[in-house]
């Protein structure tokens, strides 16, 4: 190895256009930017959605639809999945912490017991809420039902 035969890494080094370094290099003048134009200008930055004057989608699509703030998102569970909990896990009392146990929630969700399926196991479930109909079987078979 010698010094004169010194190279750098292969894939290391890019070979750079130098723009804008005079009209004998070919790339003086404009500067590859074109003749006048925001483009053109100095510190030009295309804003978000600009679609050249054209009127951007985001204001030719009509607005729609109402976002409610005080609307709460309820992780469902069925009659039939408190069925399947009581009889092979023996449970007696089926709270969150007995669905985040099972896999069915992470605990942070909110729970609403809905009527799908049916009860036969006299349970006493804790949710933050039931349906009308869901209520009515837990109490039918002698359960009690627990509004967190």
């Amino acid at each position: 190895m010698k010094l004169h035969t010194l190279k750098p890494a292969q894939g290391s080094t890019h070979s750079r256009r130098r723009i804008g370094r005079g009209t004998g290099s070919g790339l003086g003048g404009t500067s590859t930017r074109g003749h006048k134009g925001a483009k053109a200008r100095s510190g030009y930055k295309r804003k978000i959605g600009f679609e050249g004057g054209q009127m951007p989608l985001q204001r030719r699509v009509p607005k729609a639809g109402f976002k409610n703030i005080n609307h709460k998102e309820y992780f469902a569970v069925n009659l039939s999945t408190l069925q399947r909990l009581a009889e092979e896990k023996g449970l007696a009392k089926i709270g969150i912490d007995e669905l985040k146990a099972a896999g069915l929630t992470n605990g942070k969700e909110l729970v609403k017991v809905l009527a799908g399926g049916e009860l036969t196991v006299k349970v006493d479930v804790e949710a933050h809420a039931f349906s009308k109909t869901a209520e009515e079987a837990i109490k039918a078979v002698g359960g009690n039902t627990t509004i967190i």
